[in-house]
């Protein structure tokens, strides 16, 4: 890693305490999303986050325990207890080192921007709405209910002083990270006026020692695997998406490009070391990530900061950290909400293609109401399907007579499965002379149903005892082709070289 200036140091410190402090109450609610302690979080956002600001592919970016992961897990927890959610997340540690060896980071590629917006702009709701549970509290009867008059207009007043902080004062200066400076200042004004709020020590203790190594204690046996692994499966995927899609979003506003396969290294190495250490394992956090980056951090130091200072939170400081008003860490989350979702994006709904748009919206919606890996499973099938219905209609032929009097076909665009009907349509075997050429030197074969439909129309030009013409086939088509082989018209010079994604070539 490059040196870093003084000015570089300072703005990764000072952001990386900031970060630290908004891990807190996040990563012990998500803890208690999946019905386990305070401290399995709180733990497994310090073991995640440092060992990816470490070794990961992306500077800047915070891992940590997500809601994402623990709405699947809960299930698991419930069922069988949470030394078999610890096993899981070993497993699902070493199906992320996996994936990373076999370098699959790249198919992020594959994720279209419409999907990208839908994720940005869905996780911001999701944030937002998250803040909402702070708004409860318990009764005497052990039963949440809504905050109410003069508490409830105390916690408003508060939030919103904490936003205005935030977003006035690096009009004055930016000796210390706004994000920073407002829960110092609301934290101070709540101990100094003796106000009555929600605060941290409302979500449970943070008191602690370092974590301990802890085997997972399940039966090693097929039977386990059977329960966890189906878990594993789909904590790894949505780890790796939520990831590796923060990545992309980090890459847009830095202007700079991360690592994918070592970022996945990173995290599944982390959830491993994670699972044998008692925690929920976890990966890259969007809010925190975001808060990190507009705070002007660019290095792997402030990751490490916001994780050793989360341990030192847990060791040495637990009291002084329960005590930091809720409201000024929802106030901040609502901003890192607003400043996260793609504003631009609505505008820009009504000039975009409608499918495109139509992606937008359902990755949003399916985002908030269900989770991250099936919006973005559903946007990119959605994106793909359309690009090939889309593509397959582009397929065309012109007609012409060569000095010999044959009929000659000239094909352009993509032939593969979806516009084979459109191709076979082109074509008029009954009403066409004897001798015909079908010239492919501007067309692209692109799968086996390409080389059928090429064989469907030698067959019917046999059939009525026409001789036709193929020209400017690739190499690999001819060995593929069947009826029409006999047909093809060889000339090495001029025949394209491409290959056909068929299962039959290596």
């Amino acid at each position: 890693m490059l040196a870093l200036k003084p000015a570089d140091i300072k703005t990764n410190v000072l952001s990386g305490i900031t970060v630290s402090l908004a891990l807190v109450p996040e990563a012990i609610a998500f803890a208690l999303v999946a019905q386990v302690s305070p401290l399995t979080g709180l733990y497994a956002a310090f073991i995640v986050c440092l060992i990816t600001s470490v070794f990961g592919g992306r500077p800047g970016m915070i891992s940590g325990a997500t809601g994402a992961l623990a709405v699947v897990m809960v299930s698991l927890v419930v069922s069988h207890g949470a030394e078999y959610l610890f096993a899981t997340v070993v497993l699902m540690g070493m199906l992320q080192i996996v994936f990373a060896v076999c370098k699959l980071g790249k198919f992020i590629r594959m994720v279209p921007h419409s999907v990208m917006l839908g994720f940005v702009n869905g996780l911001a709701i999701v944030i937002f709405l998250a803040q909402f549970g702070h708004f409860t509290t318990m009764g005497a009867d052990g039963v949440a209910a809504w905050m109410s008059g003069a508490q409830l207009w105390m916690m408003l007043g508060l939030i919103a002083l904490t936003m205005a902080i935030i977003y006035i004062l690096p009009r004055f200066t930016t000796m210390i990270p706004s994000s920073l400076a407002a829960i110092l200042i609301i934290s101070g004004l709540v101990a100094g006026l003796g106000i009555d709020t929600k605060t941290v020590s409302d979500m449970g203790s943070i008191a602690g020692g370092l974590p301990q190594f802890h085997f997972p204690q399940v039966p090693m046996n097929l039977e386990t695997l059977y329960v966890i692994f189906p878990y594993a499966l789909i904590l790894a995927a949505i780890g790796l998406i939520e990831t590796l899609l923060t990545l992309n979003l980090i890459d847009t506003i830095t202007d700079s490009r991360g690592k994918p396969n070592r970022e996945c290294l990173a995290q599944g190495l982390a959830n491993v070391a994670g699972g044998l250490f008692s925690t929920m394992g976890g990966c890259a956090m969007i809010g925190q990530s975001m808060i990190n980056i507009n705070n002007g951090a660019r290095h792997r130091l402030s990751g490490i900061v916001a994780a050793l200072f989360l341990l030192g939170f847990i060791l040495f400081l637990s009291r002084w950290i329960e005590m930091i008003p809720l409201a000024a860490l929802v106030g901040l989350m609502f901003v890192v909400s607003q400043k996260t979702f793609a504003w631009g994006s609505l505008q820009a709904l009504r000039k975009i293609p409608r499918q495109d748009a139509i992606i937008v919206i359902g990755v949003t919606v399916i985002t908030v109401l269900t989770d991250l890996a099936i919006a973005v499973f559903v946007g990119v099938m959605f994106a793909a399907l359309v690009f090939a219905w889309q593509h397959a209609k582009e397929i065309h032929a012109t007609v012409s007579h060569d000095k010999i009097g044959r009929k000659v076909y000239t094909v352009k665009g993509t032939l593969f499965f979806a516009s084979t009907a459109n191709f076979a349509s082109l074509f008029t075997p009954r009403e066409d002379p004897s001798q015909v050429v079908i010239d492919f030197l501007d067309a692209r074969l692109a799968d086996h149903s390409a080389i059928e439909a090429i064989d469907s129309l030698a067959g019917k030009y046999q059939q009525l005892g026409k001789t036709l013409h193929l020209r400017h086939l690739s190499p690999d088509c001819l060995e593929l082709l069947d009826r029409a082989k006999a047909m093809v018209e060889v000339n090495e010079y001029e025949d394209p070289h491409y290959h056909i994604a068929d299962n039959k070539l290596g």
